[in-house]
């Protein structure tokens, strides 16, 4: 697999990344997730099943691994399978974010799963949790989920010290997600400390339905950071789980697309952001062995552009999808 910087951070990643939050913890919101886990939630046995699916990732070529502190034990899979394949520092590389604590007991249903606060205590306390799982594997740290309502792109105590963090060699991100992801995002490339912006790479939602933070990921690759795409597979909805009966006629033009392009509809999709001139990553969310090859296997659709035209027909207002996605069901 191709590797390639991350705009200016001195990375090195994969065009496609492995993100660990279907494999960290019991409950997640993407369709099917109890079934891709087998309903075996011992601690033990997520451990094992998620070191098989980095295996399975890893010998395809993934290079680039994403977790988070509200993942479950997501760091500590990652951290033990590190360990136990002896990967140094540098064979990988592997990104994390703050802002976000589990809160869910290991429950697949729970009250709360995860509780947002993005103050400078938590971020303290995080970072420190992070490296102490992770150790010197950790390169890239985001603010999850910043958005403009949060205050955290205000917070100059939280802002210093993860200029702080950046100067001790952390490259620093942010992740997006709502409607105003591109506000966001443009409120975040201001940001400028010590002389230097604060920020250097995005995470952000884009997909065939949600297209909308298009214009200012351009933006940010041209201005040098690095781009990483999540939600290529709206949680489960661009794959053939999604049975909503209004979700019908997208799914025809889909089918059509795969089987004229020969490919299956999670490559379709995660190829859909590969053919983006501005996404350096984009995260396969694979819970399974049989996920995460037929996600790689995006790399070897033949894009054109009567794809995108055909595609382009099932985007969402942001409302819409963004009111879709809250409503999916944690399993």
């Amino acid at each position: 697999m191709e590797l390639r910087p991350l705009g200016k951070t001195g990375l090195t990643v994969t065009r496609i990344g492995l993100g660990l939050a279907a494999l960290g913890r019991p409950g997640y919101m993407t369709l099917g997730h109890a079934n891709d886990l087998g309903h075996r939630y011992e601690p033990a046995a997520m451990q094992a099943h998620a070191h098989t699916v980095l295996d399975a990732a890893y010998a395809a070529g993934i290079r680039y691994f994403d977790v988070a502190r509200s993942y479950g034990e997501g760091e500590r899979f990652l951290a033990s399978w590190l360990a136990a394949r002896d990967l140094a520092p540098g064979r990988v590389t592997v990104g994390s974010k703050w802002g976000y604590t589990y809160t869910a007991g290991w429950q697949v249903e729970a009250e709360k799963h995860e509780i947002k606060e993005h103050s400078l205590a938590v971020l303290r306390r995080q970072i420190g949790e992070s490296r102490g799982i992770l150790g010197s594997h950790l390169a890239l740290y985001h603010i999850h989920s910043a958005t403009l309502d949060s205050g955290v792109l205000d917070n100059a105590e939280v802002l210093h010290e993860l200029a702080r963090l950046r100067s001790q060699g952390l490259c620093i991100g942010l992740s997006t997600t709502g409607l105003r992801q591109g506000d966001t995002l443009r409120r975040a490339m201001e940001i400028v400390l010590d002389g230097l912006p604060l920020f250097n790479c995005v995470q952000a939602t884009w997909n065939v339905l949600e297209p909308s933070a298009a214009p200012a990921l351009a933006e940010a690759r041209a201005a040098g950071l690095g781009v990483i795409v999540k939600e290529a597979l709206a949680n489960g909805r661009l794959t053939p789980r999604n049975p909503d009966p209004a979700f019908a006629a997208k799914r025809r033009v889909l089918d059509e697309t795969a089987e004229r392009l020969r490919t299956t509809l999670d490559a379709l999709s995660l190829a859909a952001v590969l053919a983006q001139p501005w996404a350096d990553v984009v995260l396969s969310g694979a819970a399974t062995v049989e996920q995460a090859r037929s996600n790689v296997a995006a790399l070897d659709v033949r894009w054109d552009d009567r794809a995108a035209a055909d595609l382009a027909s099932l985007v969402q207002e942001p409302e819409e999808y963004w009111k879709a996605r809250a409503g999916l069901r944690w399993n």
